[in-house]
């Protein structure tokens, strides 16, 4: 499959807006609000990035996405986030996460976010993968 922009789109906002809450309500437990709100720098900043991976696949001779590309985008994207709060933490003090604590729940929505568009959407939505990565028109 080569997703379209508008897929990818799709694809994050469904599988962060559903597991994203789910695996993020223990680390709210402990953090209050600050778990959820890098949740929402996730999905926001990858908005952004997703245009930029669309930039990069069109460059490519196949057009075509490999899982270890989504691997070091997960990477990218998880240490900017995290000096992003870090930033933010040192000058508004809300974004307050060690690191250890954002290593884990970083990890665990991307892990399952990741293995739920390889396994999940290709059964619930069959002609997602045939559609660019679109599971809504």
């Amino acid at each position: 499959m080569t997703p379209t922009l508008f897929g990818r789109w799709q694809t994050r906002t469904l599988l962060l807006l559903t597991f994203g809450p789910f695996l993020t309500l223990p680390f709210v437990l402990f953090f209050r609000l600050t778990p959820l709100l890098i949740l929402g720098m996730v999905l926001c900043f990858g908005y952004c990035w997703d245009i930029l991976y669309q930039v990069i696949q069109s460059g490519r001779w196949d057009r075509d996405w490999p899982p270890a590309y989504q691997l070091l985008a997960g990477i990218w994207e998880g240490a900017f986030v995290f000096l992003v709060s870090a930033l933010l933490g040192r000058v508004f003090g809300v974004f307050a996460v060690p690191f250890p604590v954002f290593l884990i729940h970083y990890g665990l929505v991307w892990i399952v976010t990741f293995l739920m568009s390889q396994s999940l959407m290709r059964i619930v939505f069959p002609n997602w993968r045939y559609r660019g990565g679109q599971w809504l028109f």
